[in-house]
């Protein structure tokens, strides 16, 4: 039986941090998102990615409270993908070391968009983060 719906999406996934400074700072300024929403009673910041949302949760929040924080023995997921566009290579690279990010070499992957470029570093908390062309 099929789902009693026509359409899905991917809506928001939500990180574990233990430095929401600078997490926001680093999805806003180095990735691009923008905040859409802060909760500060909860520990919850919102960021927008396109349709979806990133959410950072303080672990020393309400909500993060409730469990340890991730590391690279526990890790919050495998990794985030975004989608870009446009894809230029030598740009993103550039503007990721101008952040002090070390990217891994690209390489064509598949992914919601069938196969794309894509490249993989990690955030400041160690969470993989892959961006490929859209």
């Amino acid at each position: 039986m099929p789902p009693p719906y026509d359409r899905i999406a991917l809506d928001h996934v939500v990180l574990r941090v233990e430095d929401l400074d600078r997490m926001v700072g680093f999805y806003r300024d180095v990735l691009g998102c923008e905040e859409a929403h802060r909760q500060d009673a909860l520990g919850l910041v919102h960021l927008r990615a396109g349709p979806a949302l990133i959410d950072l949760v303080w672990i020393g929040g309400k909500l993060g409270r409730s469990g340890a924080a991730p590391d690279r023995e526990r890790p919050n997921l495998d990794h985030l993908c975004l989608a870009v566009s446009p894809w230029d290579e030598a740009a993103l690279r550039a503007h990721l070391a101008a952040h002090g990010v070390e990217a891994e070499p690209a390489a064509t992957r598949y992914g919601g968009g069938g196969p794309a470029p894509s490249i993989y570093f990690r955030d400041p908390e160690g969470n993989a983060v892959e961006i490929r062309a859209a």
